[in-house]
């Protein structure tokens, strides 16, 4: 049996581009999870600002009105 050897060309990098809709989704999910947090989580002791009750007053209403407890 003979060996046959075949060369391989270099392997180059798959470069796929980003559409623009991917980008508009990525945007829209955080944004939405930001939206989410100060809404549905943000209760002042456990804010990322520290011991801050200003966001959780501002949305406190709303907070009641899509279905959050917050006290």
């Amino acid at each position: 049996m003979s060996s046959v050897s075949t060369s391989r060309p270099a392997s180059t990098p798959i470069v796929l581009p980003v559409s623009k809709s991917v980008l508009w989704l990525v945007g829209t999910a955080i944004l939405a999870l930001a939206a989410y947090y100060f809404i549905g989580v943000d209760q002042g002791a456990v804010s990322v600002f520290g011991n801050d009750m200003h966001i959780h007053e501002f949305v406190h209403d709303g907070r009641h009105f899509l279905g959050f407890p917050c006290h």
